[in-house]
């Protein structure tokens, strides 16, 4: 690593690394057809108001969008992954794996009696 830029530790967006954020973005990646708030919500296990304050953030962030309509007369909001926000949140992935996978290959280093677990969770990281 020779300058800032080979440091995976800066590719960690602060935006994602937080726990509620990242479990909104992980289960927005699996929905391309979005997912209504009440759904979220659930998925996530958040209340209404931690949901909020998370999706505000990552709205600003133009990493989520969100679309109102009136189904049967009731509003439903739908969050949507964005374009930008899945790019982003790839490149969180991989630098996040890329820091996993060094601190496996320094635990194994350091103590090779668990060496059965690094293997693991290196065949666990490449599928």
């Amino acid at each position: 690593m020779n300058g800032p830029n080979d440091n995976p530790y800066a590719h960690l967006e602060r935006i994602f690394h937080e726990p509620g954020r990242l479990t909104i973005m992980t289960n927005l990646l699996g929905a391309p057809d979005g997912m209504t708030f009440t759904e979220l919500k659930t998925a996530c296990n958040l209340t209404d108001g931690n949901l909020s304050r998370h999706l505000k953030v990552l709205e600003e962030a133009k990493a989520v969008t969100a679309k109102k309509r009136f189904v049967k007369n009731r509003p439903q909001t739908t969050i949507f992954l964005s374009q930008e926000g899945r790019a982003d949140f790839m490149a969180y992935l991989q630098a996040l794996e890329t820091v996993l996978l060094d601190a496996a290959a320094k635990a194994a280093a350091d103590k090779p009696k668990k060496r059965a677990h690094v293997s693991l969770f290196s065949h666990l990281a490449r599928a």
